[in-house]
C-alpha cells in the first residue's frame, strides 16, 4: 500500500487540510499506517500534480489561507483500481521475536525490561482503541445499519483491538517464560 491510498481513504471520509490529515494519522489511521507531517505534505503535492486531489483555498482571519483537500475523480479511480488489486499476505518481520530467540545465546533475563516496555506500549494502545470505540461506536454515535463507511471503520478498529489483545497475551507468555528461565 502506498501512502497515497491511505490519504485518499482519509479524504473520502472527510476532506481536510494537510494539518487535519496529519492529526487523523496520529489519531486513527496511524495505528495501521504511519506517516510524518512532511511525508503527508510531500505526497499531497504529488497527488495534486497527478490530478488525484482537488485543492480549495480557504481564507482565514489573521492567519495564512489554508488549503483544503478533497478527492478528485482521478483519485477515486486510482483508489478503486487499487482496491481491486490482489495483495500478498504480510510477511511477519518482528524484531522483538528475533531478539527473544536470540536470547538463547545470551541472558534471557536481560530481555525482561524490554518485553515489559512493549507490554506497556500495547496496553496503552489497547486502552486508546477501547476509548475510541466507546467514544465513536457506542450509544448515539453507533453506526446506523447501512452506514458502510462507519461500519468498515469499526471493523478495522475491532481488528486492532483483537490484535492488541493477542499481542498482550503473547507478551505475558514471553514474560512468564523469561522469568522462569531467569530463576534457573
Amino acid at each position: 500500500m502506498a501512502l497515497e491510498h491511505a490519504i485518499l481513504v482519509s479524504l473520502l471520509e472527510q476532506p481536510g487540510s494537510g494539518y487535519e490529515l496529519a492529526r487523523r494519522f496520529e489519531r486513527s489511521i496511524g495505528y495501521f499506517w504511519t506517516a510524518t507531517h512532511q511525508q503527508i505534505y510531500r505526497v499531497l503535492g504529488r497527488m495534486e500534480g497527478d490530478g488525484w486531489i482537488d485543492v480549495r483555498h480557504v481564507p482565514q482571519e489573521a492567519r495564512p489561507d489554508k488549503k483544503e483537500y478533497s478527492v478528485a475523480a482521478a483519485g477515486r479511480a486510482a483508489l478503486s483500481a487499487w482496491l481491486h488489486e490482489p495483495i500478498q499476505p504480510d510477511s511477519v518481520r518482528h524484531e522483538l521475536a528475533v531478539k527473544i530467540r536470540g536470547a538463547a545465546f545470551d541472558d534471557p533475563a536481560a530481555l525482561i525490561r524490554e518485553v515489559e516496555r512493549h507490554h506497556g506500549a500495547h496496553t496503552d494502545r489497547l486502552t486508546r482503541y477501547l476509548a475510541g470505540e466507546l467514544r465513536d461506536f457506542t450509544g448515539p454515535d453507533a453506526p446506523a445499519p447501512g452506514d458502510t463507511g462507519r461500519e468498515l471503520q469499526h471493523v478495522v478498529l475491532r481488528g486492532g483491538i483483537a490484535y492488541e489483545r493477542m499481542t498482550l497475551a503473547w507478551l505475558e507468555d514471553v514474560l512468564a517464560t523469561l522469568r522462569r528461565l531467569a530463576e534457573r
